[in-house]
């Protein structure tokens, strides 16, 4: 799965790879031919240069021409000046010079005006050319700008792109490593998984092959023992007692004490509302100690008087109910037989209801008939009918489905099982529509008392007891608000709650089999308490058996154990065998040590002083320098004596000297040989005192594990003679049953 994933990851990011790739390739293309076109503009601008220095020379020319051309003007225009003075005193001698100077000024002026007008024609070139290169300049400098804003937008796409594609090759890079990584968890993983399996396999082998083993021994025990399955037929099995579930009655008990608190409320504030409705009808609209009431309210007044005799039974049936409910007994609709008298009384309640409706709807337009009723409290009292009507409504809804309930305690066929949880369901949702009715009356019935307390003729009698009536049916909302909240909380409780019963069956069959159910339960619970009496002090010969085989067996075992014991034992002696023989080693070494220390010291001595004798013969030496070598000859074989101030002195020869350095050497090295031995020696030593701790330490924990398995035998010889006890009891029990039956 994770190698399809990652191709199909590499195909999706290898298209977008190709397609960022070809853009690139026409981007790159772009930009060259911008460039190129660039290169162009760039070139026909240089071209453009050179033509306007060009021109700009020829105009610097012209100019210098039109200067000279100026500058002989002028000349000529100073000679006709000088030459016309002269010309008026001698015209006579002068008329042909002066027509000579007239031709030559006509000719001079045709030439100056050409001149004029070519300057003035390329003047006009002239600017008509700047004006040409600056305006293709303008161009090209704006293109040129375009072109490059164009080249590093496509520079910044292609560097962007390039970005894009190493993120997205390091993603990937990255992605694959990570997957590479993930594959071989999987992979180890997958091993894990197929060795786990095949330890499961394994192991549900065996357990197969156990109980086969068991269900054969449990087969030919049935077949053996029982006469016939109890539970294989629902009449049978409904006389079977369940498993006792004390939580679940614990559980059971403190809901219908929750319950029977919610319903006391309930009913003080019903009798409440009653009381003072009552009283209110003795002093609205007519006072009963000025007037007469009217027959009406006299008869719903009597009837409203009565009204303790049709809630109080409601308090006394959900007491009955909660003390129905115990720890000893199993508790489901089918054995709730309270139920159904819990329901009477509700019942009782709703006829009630049913009854004083008609003539609370009938006070109410006798008070809207009356002249003190304005608009707005006509209005209250129409609202307030609909809610007393829908207030029955909803109470007959409710004595619906507990009656419901109640039929499996009493007549099994009327409720299906499967309905169990749709009538609770719907219980439910009818405590909630009581709540909302009990607001809609709360408020309506506030809005009237606002009114009629500012009404002239309101008496403070009437007052008090508006107020009465409006903390009774404030009572009585919070009251329906409470027990519907608690009944919604608990509904997947109950609903759960009624599958518990008899094993392998739907449920209790009738009332009947759930009565005797209860009588089988209590049999048995008699039954266990009389098994608690002390036992005999004699031990039957089939547990005598039984406890020998145990005994046998633990004492195998402690024969094993105790061979154990005296291998360890036995190490243990090897062990301090060995420490001794270790410990001897070390003081031999140690003796052997100081020896030698000794014999160094003695030698370290003897060299000093022969050090000494040399020092003084060196005089000696140098006087009789003509016969050394005799001297060094015998020196080899003998030692040499010498007499100076300090005394006789004998000096040994230098070979004797080596051999005493090289004694010396040999023994440091011994001496560092032996150090080192001694450390082997006590690190053994210390090696050998761990190993007899450890040996201890196991020594005693075979010991405690000894102990523990001798007491888990016990416990299991003890445990083997209960259950052989039982078995007995249970054997001797259901003989009893066959022959009773």
């Amino acid at each position: 799965m994770a190698s399809a994933e990652l191709q199909g990851k590499y195909q999706k990011l290898a298209q977008e790879y190709s397609k960022l790739r070809a853009q690139n390739q026409v981007l790159k293309k772009g930009v060259v031919d911008e460039q190129a076109n660039s290169a162009a503009l760039k070139e026909q601008l240089k071209m453009k240069d050179q033509s306007l220095r060009k021109l700009q020379q020829e105009m610097d020319s012209l100019t210098f021409r039109n200067l000279q051309l100026a500058k002989r003007v002028e000349l000529l225009q100073d000679e006709l000046a000088l030459s016309e003075p002269r010309g008026k005193k001698n015209k006579k001698s002068g008329e042909s010079s002066s027509q000579l100077s007239q031709e030559q000024k006509t000719v001079f002026d045709e030439d100056l005006q050409k001149k004029i007008e070519e300057n003035e024609r390329l003047h006009i070139q002239f600017f008509e050319a700047d004006e040409q290169h600056k305006h293709v300049e303008a161009e090209l400098r704006s293109r040129l700008a375009t072109l490059e804003t164009e080249a590093a937008q496509h520079q910044a796409v292609v560097d962007g792109l390039t970005r894009k594609y190493m993120e997205t090759i390091e993603k990937l890079q990255n992605d694959k490593a990570k997957l590479e990584v993930k594959s071989q968890t999987l992979e180890k993983e997958a091993k894990e998984c197929r060795l786990r399996t095949e330890e499961c396999q394994l192991q549900l082998k065996n357990l197969h092959e156990d109980l086969s083993g068991r269900l054969e021994e449990s087969l030919s025990i049935i077949n053996e023992k029982v006469p016939f399955n109890d539970t294989k037929y629902s009449q049978y099995n409904a006389l079977n007692v369940p498993l006792h579930n004390r939580r679940h009655q614990l559980k059971m008990r403190d809901i219908a004490g929750q319950a029977l608190a919610f319903v006391q409320d309930l009913v003080t504030a019903l009798l409440n509302f009653h009381t003072y409705t009552e009283q209110r009808i003795q002093i609205f609209p007519v006072d009963s100690a000025i007037d007469t009431i009217s027959p009406l309210n006299q008869k719903f007044s009597q009837y409203l008087h009565e009204n303790a005799s049709y809630v109080r039974p409601l308090e006394e049936g959900m007491l009955h109910l909660f003390e129905s409910i115990t720890e000893d007994t199993v508790t489901v609709l089918e054995t709730t037989v309270k139920l159904k008298t819990f329901s009477e009384h509700l019942t009782s309640y709703i006829c009630f209801l049913r009854k004083i409706l008609p003539y609370q709807l009938k006070s109410l337009e006798e008070e809207c008939e009356s002249s003190l009723c304005t608009s707005a409290l006509r209005a209250r009292n129409l609202e307030l009918s609909q809610d007393m009507k829908k207030m029955t409504a909803v109470f007959e809804k409710l004595q619906t489905y507990i009656a419901l309930l109640a039929l499996p305690s009493t007549e099994p066929d009327g409720l299906l099982r499967t309905n169990y949880s749709s009538v609770l369901t719907n219980v439910g949702a009818a405590l909630h529509g009581f709540h909302d009715i009990m607001k809609d009356i709360s408020k309506h019935y506030s809005q009237k008392a606002t009114i009629e307390h500012e009404l002239p003729t309101a008496t403070q009698k009437l007052i008090t007891t508006n107020d009465c009536i409006l903390s009774s049916v404030v009572a009585l909302t919070n009251g329906a608000g409470k027990i519907a909240s608690f009944f919604s909380n608990n509904l997947d409780y109950f609903i759960a709650s009624l599958s518990y019963g008899p094993k392998a069956a739907s449920g209790f069959i009738s009332p009947l089999s759930a009565e005797c159910m209860l009588q089988y339960k209590k049999k048995a619970a008699a039954y266990m308490k009389s098994l608690r009496k002390p036992l005999l002090e004699s031990v039957p010969y089939e547990e005598a058996l039984a406890n020998r085989r145990i005994l046998l067996s633990s004492t195998e075992s402690r024969e094993g154990l105790a061979q154990q014991v005296q291998q360890s034992l036995e190490k243990i002696s090897k062990l301090e065998q060995e420490k001794e023989h270790w410990m001897l080693e070390a003081q031999l070494a140690k003796i052997k040590l100081e020896k030698e220390n000794q014999r160094i010291a003695d030698k370290l001595k003897n060299t000093s002083s022969g050090q000494l004798v040399g020092l003084a013969q060196e005089n000696a030496a140098v006087s009789n320098a003509a016969g050394q070598d005799e001297a060094t000859a015998k020196a080899v074989s003998e030692p040499i004596q010498s007499t100076s101030l300090i005394g006789t002195l004998t000096r040994t020869s230098d070979s004797e000297c080596r051999a005493l350095s090289k004694r010396l050497a040999l023994a440091e090295k011994s001496k560092e040989a032996l150090t080192e031995e001694m450390k082997l020696a006590s690190q053994n030593i210390s090696r050998l005192q761990d190993e007899l701790t450890t040996t201890k330490r196991s020594y005693e924990d075979q010991l405690s594990m000894m102990s523990d398995h001798l007491c888990s035998m016990n416990e299991t010889l003890s445990k083997q003679r209960e259950e052989i006890d039982t078995l007995k009891m249970s054997s001797k029990g259901n003989s009893k049953k066959n022959k009773s039956r």
